[in-house]
């Protein structure tokens, strides 16, 4: 069974698609919407994303296991059981033609129509009034379709009723208005039945018909724009008029090169829009303030011998007040196959956590061989709950593992440290030799 993390923004009915699949294949799958996990716009810009998804886009998918894959239809598919993908070949085309039908007959109307009223584009009399009769056209195909049926394809919800669902999300609640779909029962009665499916409700919540078609709101769309600079006194021409026109032309040049972006990193204005969120608090800042100077163990551990200068020093300083330690397990073994995968999923919780290193230390240990394997490891954090329960997006990876608070003062504390911290030792309470480890800081 697949388990892995979706990146991307809130509300992306893209990203709908893959978490409904989920819900109904059982498939174990993280989403990561905000900071620290993921901040749209910032984490999809770094290396290690693009190294990943090269085109920075969401939503985006990577298992535990280090497999990664971006487009949304894809990841739909493969979070999926045999039931949503088409349980024969007949099946199975069947679902792939309307997902392609989604693609290239509703989404592009859908988005003319639907974008200038949420503020996002600009409205085109012309572009709206031929995305209504284009509208017109694929809810009459539809509703020819689904005259006789349930469902687009056999007896129950398959990945077609999915994605076309979530295709025309938007526009059941901005613009479909009772008189508008009136022509089209069939169609209606069959998205109501599938948002109401207890797997859509767990995605989606209560999805709300629209009562009166939303109008493009100029004021709306203009606050949505980014703010211009006004060109100074100098840009205008001023002092700067009795310059070459050869100097002029070269300014100009430089102040276009500044403002083009980067076509990788350009980003469409529903993402744009969607994807706005306000900076996130610290999760950190309702502790005291404390003398354990993580960063300067750190350099020690770095940089010295652990057992000689590292532990001793993290002892010598470790405020047990302001700081606690805990034991983590990984809860599923059994899933465990070739361990360079296992080695995959422990980076990939530290890839999540990113944002947690500045109050965190930890040394997370793979033990055995392929096939017969275990991971657990030892945790340092800030205050003296476990710092997951402080940010949702921290809560990604945390569940996959049974966590155990420490007593500093034992020596069941201290063995455990000095062995994970130096990656050697006996590990009684594993049974199983050390093979790698990765630290986290």
């Amino acid at each position: 069974m697949a388990a892995g993390t979706l990146y991307t923004y809130p509300e992306n009915w893209r990203a709908f698609k893959a978490q409904i699949a989920a819900q109904y294949s059982g498939a174990r799958l993280k989403v990561a919407t905000s900071a620290p996990a993921f901040t749209f716009g910032q984490t999809n810009r770094t290396p290690a994303f693009l190294n990943n998804f090269p085109l920075g886009k969401v939503p985006a998918y990577q298992g535990d296991d280090g497999f990664c894959l971006f487009e949304s239809n894809a990841i739909a598919h493969y979070l999926s059981n045999d039931t949503l993908r088409g349980s024969t070949p007949q099946a199975a085309a069947q679902v792939l033609q309307w997902v392609s039908f989604a693609d290239s007959e509703i989404i592009p109307p859908a988005s003319a129509w639907v974008f200038p009223t949420l503020g996002i584009m600009q409205f085109n009399k012309q572009a709206t009034e031929q995305a209504k009769e284009d509208v017109k056209k694929f809810l009459a195909v539809l509703n020819q379709h689904l005259n006789t049926r349930t469902f687009l394809v056999g007896e129950r919800v398959t990945l077609a009723d999915i994605t076309v669902a979530c295709s025309m999300l938007w526009l059941y609640k901005q613009v479909l208005e009772p008189s508008f779909r009136q022509p089209y029962p069939n169609v209606t009665r069959w998205f109501v039945t599938c948002v109401n499916q207890p797997q859509f409700k767990a995605v989606l919540g209560e999805v709300k018909l629209c009562e009166k078609m939303a109008q493009f709101d100029a004021k709306k769309f203009a606050e949505m724009q980014p703010k211009k600079e006004t060109p100074s006194k100098k840009e205008k021409g001023g002092k700067e008029a009795g310059k070459p026109q050869e100097k002029k032309e070269k300014k100009k040049e430089e102040k276009k090169e500044e403002k083009k972006p980067d076509p990788e990193e350009e980003m469409d204005d529903c993402d744009a829009v969607l994807a706005a969120e306000p900076k996130a608090k610290d999760p950190f800042a309702h502790l005291p303030k404390s003398a354990f100077v993580m960063d300067e163990f750190k350099r020690k551990y770095s940089n010295e011998d652990t057992l000689t200068v590292a532990i001793p020093h993290f002892w010598e300083h470790f405020d047990r007040e302001g700081y606690s330690i805990w034991h983590s397990q990984y809860k599923y073994p059994e899933e465990l196959t070739l361990t360079f995968k296992s080695c995959n999923l422990i980076t990939g919780m530290f890839q999540r956590l990113d944002k947690l290193r500045k109050n965190a230390f930890a040394s997370v240990i793979l033990f055995g061989t392929n096939n017969d394997s275990s991971i657990s490891g030892i945790w340092v954090f800030r205050g003296q709950e476990l710092a997951f329960t402080l940010s949702e997006d921290w809560q990604i990876d945390y569940e996959s593992y049974d966590w155990r608070k420490l007593d500093p003062n034992s020596e069941e504390c201290k063995t455990m440290v000095k062995e994970y911290f130096a990656w050697e030792g006996d590990f009684k309470h594993v049974g199983k030799a050390f093979n790698q480890g990765k630290i986290f800081k």
